[in-house]
């Protein structure tokens, strides 16, 4: 790691990742080269100073390059494989309307054979139309960037396959994603 990166970065109490972290590195691979933090800050609806830690935070674990502009996607798919489902596990809920996630999602119910209407999983949302087991979104205001961004929408319905789905699942998920990754600006 480049020492003065490191040196300015341990100045910083780091405390780990936060769930919005991962979704902010998720914007930038599906954004332009050129997006700016607050941008990124405006899409997600979080502060342009939490951007700017969250680059930091991305940055000490290795999954932003030194500039903090290039998501290291390799890094980032493996933190999402292994990583996520521990760090950031979710935990199904009552049975609420909202938007439909993870294995009930559109990004990847079409490549599962075995998705019953009966087991859908939903981020609780009054704009939602679904009925399912809950779970809480990676952070807060996730539900509303993904409802305004849908490219964003698919890529955090499949990470949270990745916090609840089965082994197969999982592996759809993964592809899923890499194809997602492998693509300029999904």
């Amino acid at each position: 790691m480049n020492h003065e990166l490191y040196v300015s970065l341990s100045m910083i109490q780091h405390n780990g990742m936060r769930p919005q972290d991962i979704v902010v590195l998720l914007k930038i691979v599906i954004s332009k080269d050129d997006w700016m933090n607050k941008t990124i800050a405006e899409d997600l609806y979080l502060s342009p100073a939490e951007v700017s830690y969250s680059l930091q935070r991305s940055a000490l674990a290795e999954l932003v390059d030194p500039s903090k502009r290039k998501v290291m996607r390799n890094a980032l798919l493996e933190f999402i494989q292994y990583g996520l489902p521990r760090v950031f596990p979710a935990v199904k809920g009552a049975v609420a309307k909202g938007i439909p996630t993870a294995y009930s999602s559109p990004a990847i119910s079409p490549h599962l054979m075995t998705n019953q209407p009966s087991d859908k999983v939903v981020w609780p949302s009054p704009q939602g139309s679904s009925k399912g087991e809950s779970i809480h979104p990676l952070y807060p205001n996730a539900t509303k960037a993904a409802l305004k961004d849908p490219t964003l929408y698919e890529l955090l319905s499949l990470v949270d396959v990745m916090r609840v789905g089965k082994v197969r699942e999982k592996e759809i998920a993964l592809k899923l994603l890499k194809e997602r990754f492998n693509n300029p600006y999904a």
